[in-house]
């Protein structure tokens, strides 16, 4: 007997979606789906890289929602050099994370860099979505709020 290829379905999002990152202790933070970036970027400040038998690992804060700020901890996997949407080089670390979109959960790798001064604190680059995600630019917020 032949065996079926079974069609993985993509899923489907606006250019601005709600978002949980559980494994940082986000519950709900507001990305912009951008396929004009390469890399997927978190808001964070107060970066404090320390080595543990683990590896090396970083401790920051970020800020998902208007004033209410969260202490996150993950392991660095990479220090990558990024171009920000402006032609300015930073180096940066990266992190993998799971993310959450809907009831769907993706995992991610995503810079830490200080968003303060862009409109979202989240923004959701190509490398997260090849193959698993499809942008409607036309549409906000598609899947509602995480888990929900």
């Amino acid at each position: 007997m032949a065996s079926r290829k079974t069609k993985k379905t993509k899923l489907r999002v606006g250019r601005t979606e709600w978002a949980a990152l559980p494994e940082l202790g986000i519950h709900k933070i507001k990305a912009k789906i951008d396929t004009g970036a390469w890399t997927s970027s978190l808001h964070a400040f107060e970066i404090e890289p320390y080595n543990t038998r683990w590896g090396l690992f970083v401790r920051f804060k970020t800020v998902p929602l208007a004033r209410n700020s969260v202490v996150c901890r993950a392991r660095v996997i990479d220090e990558r050099e990024v171009t920000s949407s402006v032609g300015t080089a930073e180096l940066r670390y990266v992190i993998e994370t799971k993310v959450i979109f809907g009831d769907k959960s993706l995992p991610i790798e995503i810079t830490l860099s200080n968003r303060s001064n862009m409109k979202y604190r989240m923004l959701l680059g190509r490398a997260a979505m090849k193959g698993k995600i499809i942008v409607d630019p036309n549409k906000n917020e598609l899947l509602g709020l995480p888990g929900r």
